[in-house]
């Protein structure tokens, strides 16, 4: 499995893929929808994949004496690693941006708070769940994979963008410090659900690939 992941950093990872982790700098935007910021993680991710499909990584794996369902493993565990990393990388630019704005009230939507990184790992949950089952069916469809990807992800998006703007979730744009701690529930589950789901990804990708004919 360490071989496979290193594969997929050193020849499938594209290196804008690492440019967008790095969007969490945009958290120090006013007035702004901030996940965007993790849809283009997501992005990058396509870029990797698409990359792999044109170096041939299907074809290259297929040889290697691993099984499929290894290769699928390796390749959400790919996605879990970057997904992460942005959400680090995002952490102190939140905390940077909260102190810009004490108060928050983004008029867009969600603010730099816990709220945001539920969010974000919904996102994450849904884009993976939506798009590996997606391209592992083919083992090269990429695009149409990520279009399929895109409209729950971009449903959820949209959603958690809304929620604050009733006014009996106002709390969710709360950046204070207790705000924060009434928010915190809701990032463990989000946690709880991006870290359940996985696995189950990875299980239902697995089973498409090993019924594709390579």
């Amino acid at each position: 499995m360490s071989a496979l992941l290193y594969k997929q950093f050193r020849l499938v990872c594209h290196p804008m893929t690492w440019v967008f982790v790095c969007f969490g700098v945009m958290l120090l935007i006013p007035a702004y929808p901030y996940t965007v910021a993790f849809f283009y993680v997501t992005l990058g991710l396509f870029f990797s994949f698409m990359q792999g499909r044109e170096q041939r990584d299907t074809d290259f794996s297929a040889l290697l004496p691993v099984r499929k369902q290894d290769t699928v493993i390796a390749a959400t565990a790919f996605c879990a690693i970057v997904e992460c990393a942005a959400l680090v990388i995002a952490v102190p630019f939140a905390a940077i941006g909260a102190k810009i704005n004490p108060h928050g009230g983004n008029p867009v939507g969600l603010d730099c708070n816990f709220a945001l990184f539920a969010a974000a790992l919904l996102i994450f949950a849904v884009f993976n769940a939506a798009f590996l089952p997606a391209f592992y069916r083919t083992g090269y469809k990429v695009g149409i994979s990520y279009l399929k990807a895109m409209i729950p992800t971009a449903v959820v998006m949209l959603l958690c963008e809304a929620l604050p703007h009733f006014p009996a979730l106002l709390w969710l744009n709360d950046t204070t410090a207790a705000g924060n701690l009434k928010q915190l529930p809701l990032l463990l589950g989000a946690l709880a659900i991006y870290f359940a789901a996985l696995p189950l990804t990875a299980r239902v990708a697995a089973r498409r690939y090993e019924k594709v004919d390579l």
